[in-house]
């Protein structure tokens, strides 16, 4: 009987700390639980440099296996990412796979293959708008490496860099985008007809590299270029446009605005009461894309080289030098400019500008459209 009780005191005793524990496990878990949930909160109201990493990894893994489906050229992984059972996730879809077949028909007339895309995403905010669907609004940096047919040993760059508001959601796990909007540097070609010219293709894989030889000027003003590219510049430079200057993007555009200040910024170029910037505003000819080209020449400080179709000037093309400028012509004004900054390994002139953010990218990448005309300008550096 003794024993009974002995045993039964043990028993007792050992429920107890049984119970207790349970009790410390549950309240730990209920503890995590509530941290977690805090944690999700705080990072749905972070916005610049303090957002937690969870949400720039998710993005960039999402990002990258989009980048794997534009490689392959695999619409059906395309696919696996959005919600298209949902009208903004099915357009979002229709549009990437539009972007998927103009690298193709370009790289295909270029005659290049491209080797890499990687995407580093820089978050600005991000809010759970409900259960387990978040909007983010995002920098994103995209990197292109390219290779031409005939020295697949040498590797040409190219960066883009793009401002996207999203919703993505969790889906059987698995986080797809429902809705996707940002301004397409591809977007002017996306209905481009396949661009089949032998002749092209056999002049740009015929061509050499160019060793330049590049005034003080025009180095100053590559170096500037580069830094204040925005979304497509080196992290080092911290993904933005120089503060000193007005960002005209929401009033219709940055693009003429910057092409002013990379000459300005070299030392080459004075300012004038027709071209100027001060007080944090900036005339005509400095903000205006078809004003800027207009006084470049007019006044003197370049001159025309080429005008028309893609096919009409992509060999004069091969004259432009860093400094020198591409004008872009849609419905009969120049819509955009973008400043040559660089040259391929086939002397291919690469241009970076504003609108969307691009750092040394191909010329004509995401204009060769045919209602599209380029103007080939010479600065006098």
């Amino acid at each position: 009987m003794r024993l009974y009780k002995i045993k039964n005191k043990y028993i007792k005793g050992t429920i107890g700390i049984i119970c207790l524990a349970l009790f410390l496990g549950v309240c730990n878990l209920i503890n995590e639980e509530s941290k977690l949930k805090e944690n999700l909160v705080a990072t749905s109201n972070m916005e610049g440099e303090e957002v937690n990493n969870q949400y720039k990894d998710l993005l960039e893994n999402l990002f990258d296996y989009r980048n794997k489906a534009l490689l392959e050229k695999n619409d059906n992984i395309l696919k696996e990412l959005y919600d298209t059972d949902k009208k903004f996730g099915l357009w979002a879809y229709e549009h990437e796979v539009k972007k998927m077949k103009y690298l193709e028909n370009w790289s295909s007339k270029q005659g290049v293959k491209f080797k890499d895309i990687k995407t580093k995403v820089k978050i600005k905010k991000v809010k759970e708008k409900e259960k387990n669907l978040y909007g983010i609004i995002c920098t994103v940096s995209t990197e292109y490496k390219y290779s031409y047919e005939n020295q697949e040993d040498i590797t040409d760059m190219f960066r883009i860099g793009t401002y996207h508001y999203l919703n993505v959601k969790i889906i059987d796990n698995q986080y797809v985008i429902t809705k996707e909007w940002y301004t397409d540097p591809f977007a002017d070609s996306l209905n481009l007809e396949n661009i089949k010219s032998d002749d092209i293709k056999k002049y740009i894989l015929s061509s050499k590299s160019v060793d330049l030889s590049l005034t003080p000027e025009q180095e100053k003003a590559i170096d500037y270029a580069h830094r204040y590219s925005g979304a497509a510049a080196d992290e080092e430079h911290g993904l933005k446009f120089n503060s000193k200057y007005r960002d005209y993007n929401p009033e219709g555009g940055d693009c003429a605005n910057f092409a002013s200040q990379i000459m300005f910024e070299s030392g080459r170029f004075k300012k004038n009461p027709t071209w100027n910037y001060s007080d944090g505003d900036g005339t005509k000819a400095w903000v205006n894309a078809q004003a800027f080209k207009n006084y470049i020449l007019y006044s003197g400080r370049g001159t025309l080289l080429a005008k028309g179709s893609y096919e009409d000037v992509y060999k004069q093309a091969y004259n432009l030098r860093p400094g020198d400028f591409v004008g872009y012509e849609k419905g009969g004004r120049i819509t955009h400019v973008s400043t040559v900054t660089g040259l391929d390994s086939k002397g291919y002139p690469l241009v970076t500008c504003h609108n969307t953010d691009r750092l040394l990218v191909p010329w004509d990448l995401g204009w060769s459209d045919k209602k599209i005309k380029f103007h080939i300008i010479k600065v006098h550096y």
